[in-house]
C-alpha cells in the first residue's frame, strides 16, 4: 500500500537547519503542517539578542519559507534545557519569552525538560510550566537522551506538580522504555524517528501494534544532524505494508498532532484544507526563497495539485 493522498503533520522538525529543497520534498511527500520547536543550535549562544532573532526568525521568515512550498508552519517557543544551564543568560530569555508566546502560528511552550536534569534546568523547567498555565498553551516535553526513564518520570511528575493537565502535554522522544509511562499517566507521547538512533520506524510500527494510536505521534525532529525529514511519511509507508490501517496510521502521522497542539487555538485543519496559494514572487523582509536565474512559481498548492513545477529535481 501507499501513502498517496494521505496529509501528515510532522509535529517536531527543525527546519531551521534543513535547506529550502526540504521543504519542496516535504510537500511532495504530503506533509501539509509542520511544528517547529525552538531547540540549541550545536553550540552555545551568549547573548540574549541571538535568542530574540532566533525566536524571530520562527514566526517570521520559516513560516514564510514554509509557505513558499505549499507548508503551513507552526511553532513552539522556549528555552532549551540545555541552555537553562547559563542561568545569567537564562534569566533574560524568561523576560523574553512572554514577547513571542502570543504571535501567530505559536501552539505551545516549548521545547522544554531536562538534559543533564541539573537544578538549573529544574528552575527553567518549572519556570516555563507556570508560564503555560499563565497563557492556557500546551507543552512540548525534551526528555533526555541519558537516564530516559528515570527524566521522564520527572519530567511528568513535576507538571503534575505543578497542576498541567497531562492532555495539554506532548512529551518527546519516547521508546519502549519510557511509552506505558507516559501513556499510563495520561500524556500524549511523541515518537521521533532517527535513522540509526532514537526511534526506527519499524520499531515504531511495533509499538502501534501495541499500544494502538491513542494519544500517540511521531515526528522527525530533523536537524543539522543525521536526520530524515521525510521520517513521517516513510514511517506511514512501512506501518501500512505492516497491515496496520490506514485510519490508525492517519491517527498517528497527522489526527493526534492536530489534537494535541491545537489546544492552543493557533493550529487548525482549515489551514490548509482551503487551497493554499503559492507565490515565489513574494519576498520577506526582502528577501526570497529563489537565487538568480531561478523561474518562481504561483500557483495553487492544494492537497492533490500538481506540484511537479514546485519541487527541485
Amino acid at each position: 500500500m501507499n501513502t498517496n493522498n494521505m496529509m501528515f503533520i510532522d509535529p517536531h522538525i527543525h527546519m531551521t537547519s534543513r535547506t529550502t529543497d526540504d521543504y519542496a520534498r516535504m510537500r511532495q511527500a504530503g506533509i501539509v503542517a509542520i511544528i517547529e520547536p525552538a531547540f540549541w543550535l550545536g553550540q552555545p549562544r551568549t547573548e540574549v539578542g541571538s535568542f530574540k532573532d532566533y525566536y524571530s526568525s520562527l514566526v517570521g521568515w520559516e513560516r514564510f519559507r514554509a509557505s513558499q512550498f505549499g507548508i503551513r508552519h507552526y511553532c513552539t517557543i522556549g528555552l532549551n534545557s540545555k541552555e537553562a544551564n547559563n542561568e545569567e543568560l537564562a534569566e533574560q530569555v524568561m523576560e523574553l519569552l512572554p514577547l513571542f508566546v502570543y504571535k501567530e502560528g505559536v501552539v505551545g511552550i516549548g521545547e522544554i525538560g531536562y538534559d543533564d536534569q541539573t537544578a538549573a534546568e529544574d528552575k527553567y523547567y518549572r519556570l516555563q510550566l507556570e508560564l503555560a498555565k499563565e497563557v492556557n498553551m500546551p507543552v512540548q516535553i525534551h526528555t533526555p537522551h541519558r537516564d530516559k526513564k528515570a527524566g521522564t518520570i520527572r519530567s511528568m511528575e513535576v507538571c503534575i506538580e505543578h497542576g498541567i493537565d497531562p492532555g495539554m502535554v506532548i512529551v518527546d522522544h519516547n521508546n519502549e522504555e519510557t511509552v506505558k509511562d507516559t501513556l499510563d499517566r495520561g500524556f500524549w507521547a511523541a515518537f521521533t524517528i532517527y535513522p540509526n538512533s532514537k526511534m526506527g520506524n519499524e520499531r515504531m510500527a511495533e509499538i502501534v501494534k501495541q499500544y494502538g494510536t491513542e494519544r500517540i505521534m511521531i515526528n522527525s525532529a530533523a536537524d543539522w544532524g543525521i536526520s530524515d525529514p521525510l521520517s513521517v511519511p516513510k514511517t506511514a509507508a512501512l506501518m501500512l505494508q505492516r497491515g496496520i490501517s490506514q485510519e490508525d496510521v492517519r491517527m498517528v502521522c497527522y489526527q493526534n498532532a492536530l489534537t494535541a497542539f491545537g489546544q492552543s487555538g493557533q493550529i487548525k485543519e482549515s489551514d490548509w484544507l482551503e487551497p493554499m496559494k503559492v507565490d515565489q514572487t513574494a519576498k520577506f523582509s526582502d528577501n526570497s526563497v529563489l537565487r538568480g536565474g531561478q523561474t518562481p512559481v504561483v500557483g495553487d498548492a492544494s492537497t492533490g495539485s500538481d506540484l511537479t513545477d514546485i519541487i527541485v529535481k
